[in-house]
């Protein structure tokens, strides 16, 4: 017995229903997947949100207005490490470059990993703020009681000069925040460390 024409036309609208279902939630999950790359990538570029961008070589050029530059630290709670700015700021000029540094500790007795997040304040500067150098780029590790130095090399740009908010703007603040890696950490034995 063949099916009535009415019933293989209903089959095909459920197959299309179906599919273009399947297919929405597909293209939600993938766009969900790639919501948070697509995203920072956004942020780098723009400078939005307060993310510094990243220059590989010093300004070209020098601009007029002094900047008073505050750094801050910190650390969360499941990282044993102290980190403190080697000095709380300094003054700067447009389009010089600055070298500074960052103190850190593991006070541990193992072996540690961390990764630090960065943003400039307020987030309108994140657009003008060049990082050439900066520890915050990889992964830092520390064996048990470690300390280390480590550099931030940047610019202002002075293109902030000319900005309508920026021009009036005369302290930024660079800060950190380093966490523990999800990296795992080989230890003595070969075995990953916690």
């Amino acid at each position: 017995m063949s099916t009535p024409a009415h019933d293989r036309n209903l089959q095909r609208r459920h197959r299309r229903v179906a599919t273009a279902v399947v297919c929405v939630v597909a293209g939600m999950a993938g766009m969900a997947y790639a919501s948070v790359p697509l995203y920072e990538m956004f942020c780098r570029v723009t400078g939005y949100g307060g993310v510094p961008q990243i220059a590989k070589a010093d300004s070209p050029t020098r601009g007029e207005k002094i900047i008073n530059v505050r750094f801050d630290a910190n650390v969360a709670s499941d990282l044993p490490w102290m980190f403190e700015p080697e000095q709380q700021a300094i003054k700067l000029r447009t389009g010089e470059t600055a070298t500074v540094f960052y103190k850190v500790k593991n006070r541990s007795d193992r072996t540690t990993v961390g990764l630090a997040s960065y943003n400039v304040a307020p987030e309108r500067a994140g657009m003008f703020f060049n990082k050439i150098a900066c520890f915050c780029f990889t992964e830092q590790t520390l064996g048990p009681g470690e300390s280390m130095d480590m550099p931030v090399v940047f610019y202002l740009d002075p293109a902030l000069e000319k900005d309508e908010i920026m021009k009036f703007q005369d302290t930024v603040t660079l800060s950190y925040t380093f966490y523990a890696s999800k990296t795992p950490v080989a230890s003595a034995k070969g075995k990953p460390a916690l």
